[in-house]
């Protein structure tokens, strides 16, 4: 066994010294396999070496050839008469495996020793990260107990408040019924008392005791009904001042007004010199004259003036064919007066309108004039009677039909004005009509009130008072008086209307006119100023707040002249740029249909 050992350690140390042969390959799967699986192998193969070294013990004496040594590894026998034993060659196989695997042997080492440094260093970096990981599960569990802790403090305070509301609520309870007991029982203790008192004197009252509690009972109740009526009058009626007062104080202003006039004006002309002078006598006069003032009279006694001189004409002189004639009057040549009269002029314009309106392709509003008097007159009379009804139109402002026409004609006003004003009487009419249940033409004051006020909900209390009278209330009239409100609506056959459709028409010019006059003054610039779209669009939504963006761009391109299509967008840089005088904007506003949609500060929700 001593020999087998000292083999080894030889094997073992020759290995170690001499080069791997070259012959020899080394799988290097091997070396990856398992540490446990790699020392298993490797004791096997030491176990097959030690299994055919067993004969050799016997010959634990060295061999000598000839000359006293040992024999060269791998010589032949020293003599003839030497036998080699069989076990040596395998011996010498088995060296020659083990020294080819000893070189295996030492990267095996080698990589042993790099897994175990890697395995220590993993389980270092490991015990690392638990080590951190147990620190954060510690902190977690501390800031959970505080929450806990937290809780349960908030709970048990809402639990306390809980108790303490309850029991507030049950003393304020308690207060009130023995509040409720008590004045019950002063009350009773009162009525006992008068009740006594009443029945001592029963001579004094000479009535039932009973029968007089009862009725001091109903007169209580009546006093404090009465009592809340008086307070109701005096809160909705305690700054109204007697109609009987205010009459009378009317009355005495009217005569002070009237006092101070005479006294600082010019002496009123004597209206009554024109009776002699104009057609039809006095009895026409009076009805020219009847319900107009100085100035409106003026204008009726120009119109017989020129009206007279037009019918003296029996041709009118061509103005050319300059840029400022309009298209529809622009010819070189006397051209005949038709001489209509007043009436026909009057319902040749409202066919002309009822044209206009159903007309499908707009064109410009003096195009469509003369081309309706060629259709309707033929190409040779047509400038004939463009020319008859300008002059007509020119003379007679007091005639609603003519002066519109013109004023719409001339450019002055736009055809939507009259076009609106037309819908909005309309819309009146349909109004009462609704209201009218029985179909009888008649409605009460109230009701005609009522329709007044929702249809045109921004005028003033006395701006309805005016439409009321205009319409036939006066101040002796009742809510149950009827109005023939069918009336209101009709005209004369020269196209004048009712008062009340005058003065729908006087309220809507003198709403447009305040209208601007806030913008302009909201502007705060004169007028010789210039204002820029911004400015103006900002001061419209100030003075106005409902109204929408698609009128507000329609009022810009007419107070700027640009179509909206090449309005610049709001809060674009361009929109500086555009500017325009104060005054000329203004004016183009007056032209087209503007009106407050709105109440200027809306109105605080309820």
């Amino acid at each position: 066994m001593a020999c087998q050992q000292s083999r080894y350690h030889s094997f073992s140390s020759a290995s170690r010294l001499q080069p791997r042969p070259s012959g020899v390959t080394i799988d290097e799967s091997f070396l990856t396999e398992d540490k446990s699986t790699q020392n298993r192998k490797l004791l096997q193969k030491r176990r097959t070496l030690e299994l055919p070294a067993a004969p050799l013990s016997h010959c634990q004496a060295p061999v000598l050839g000839g000359t006293g040594k040992l024999p060269t590894q791998g010589a032949p026998p020293a003599g003839p008469g030497h036998r080699f034993h069989p076990g040596t060659k395998a011996a010498a196989h088995q060296r020659e495996k083990i020294r080819a695997l000893e070189p295996l042997k030492a990267k095996l080492v080698t990589v042993n020793e790099d897994c175990n440094e890697r395995i220590l260093a993993m389980r270092a970096e490991e015990k690392y990260e638990i080590s951190l990981l147990k620190k954060e599960k510690m902190n977690l569990l501390k800031l959970i107990d505080k929450k806990n802790e937290e809780k349960i403090s908030l709970q048990s305070e809402v639990t306390k408040l809980r108790k303490n509301l309850a029991e507030e609520y049950l003393h304020y309870l308690s207060e009130r019924d023995a509040c409720k007991i008590l004045i019950a029982d002063l009350n009773e203790l009162r009525y006992q008392r008068e009740d006594m008192s009443l029945a001592q004197s029963p001579g004094i009252w000479g009535e039932d005791p009973v029968k007089l509690t009862l009725a001091l009972k109903m007169t209580r109740q009546d006093l404090t009904r009465t009592q809340m009526e008086l307070n109701n009058m005096k809160a909705n009626f305690g700054d109204v001042v007697p109609r009987r007062d205010f009459e009378m104080q009317e009355k005495t202003n009217k005569d002070l007004q009237e006092q101070e006039i005479q006294r600082t004006s010019t002496p009123r002309p004597d209206w009554t010199k024109c009776k002699d002078v104009v057609a039809g006598g006095p009895e026409r006069w009076q009805m020219l004259a009847e319900g107009k003032n100085s100035d409106q009279l003026v204008d009726v006694l120009l119109e017989e003036i020129g009206s007279g001189l037009l019918r003296e004409k029996d041709f009118f002189p061509g103005l050319g064919y300059g840029e400022a004639i309009p298209a529809f009057l622009r010819f070189d040549g006397l051209v005949e007066n038709k001489k209509p009269s007043k009436k026909d002029v009057v319902n040749l314009l409202k066919d002309a309108w009822k044209e206009r309106l159903a007309e499908e392709q707009k064109e410009t509003f003096p195009d469509f004039f003369f081309n309706f008097l060629e259709h309707r007159f033929g190409p040779s009379d047509a400038m004939a009677w463009a020319y008859t009804i300008f002059e007509n139109i020119k003379i007679f402002h007091s005639n609603e039909v003519m002066s519109q026409f013109y004023a719409v004609l001339m450019g002055k006003r736009s055809e939507n004005v009259y076009v609106t004003q037309k819908e909005t009487v309309a819309q009146l009419l349909k109004e009462m009509t609704n209201a009218d249940s029985q179909n009888e033409g008649l409605l009460t004051m109230e009701q005609f009130n009522t329709v007044l006020k929702s249809t045109f909900p921004l005028k003033t209390e006395e701006q309805i008072q005016e439409l009321m009278e205009a319409g036939g209330w006066h101040p002796s009239s009742s809510n149950a008086d009827l109005l023939n409100y069918r009336s209101l609506f009709m005209e004369d056959e020269e196209g004048q209307s009712e008062p009340f459709v005058q003065k729908l028409w006087e309220q809507y010019m003198d709403e447009k006119d305040e209208y601007l006059q806030q913008l302009k003054q909201e502007l705060g610039i004169e007028l010789h100023e210039e204002v820029t779209l911004p400015k103006l669009r900002g001061g419209l939504m100030t003075i106005d707040p409902s109204l929408d963006k698609q009128t507000v761009n329609t009022y810009m391109s007419q107070a700027f002249q640009l179509p909206e299509s090449e309005m610049p967008e709001e809060g674009d840089e361009k929109e500086e740029a555009v500017v325009e005088i104060l005054q000329t904007a203004l004016e183009r506003l007056q032209v087209i249909d503007i009106r407050r949609v709105g109440p200027r500060e809306p109105e605080p929700a309820s």
